[in-house]
């Protein structure tokens, strides 16, 4: 569990010197990790509660009383299976033809770009 808050912490120490060094695979790993440190040390910190209440603490919603039924949740997975790879496909699509930085001079020398 520890882990967690560590990389809360170090997440942004590593995204500052990725920055820093001009290193965009750096700065997204360390940006990354802190954001899954910061979830995982809430959620871990919390467990097995997701919304306390203050009031009754035997009407806080937990893990267990906050899951879909057994029906609802192979839906679900059918659905992901079904749409997940045609998401991917499209962001795959995407990320090609938008591949690449804009430049001050690629902007200066065509109209089309804003």
């Amino acid at each position: 569990m520890m882990l967690a808050p560590l990389l809360g912490l170090a997440g942004p120490l590593l995204a500052l010197a990725g920055v820093r060094r001009r290193g965009a695979a750096l700065a997204f790993a360390g940006s990354s990790l802190a954001t899954v440190g910061i979830i995982a040390t809430v959620g871990l910190s919390m467990f097995p509660f997701i919304l306390p209440s203050s009031i009754d603490p035997g009407s806080s919603l937990t893990v267990w009383n906050a899951s879909s039924s057994h029906l609802t949740l192979w839906i679900m997975l059918v659905a992901t299976v079904i749409l997940l790879p045609i998401v991917l496909a499209y962001t795959a699509w995407v990320i090609r033809v938008l591949f690449g930085r804009v430049t001050l001079r690629d902007v200066r020398t065509n109209p089309d770009f804003y």
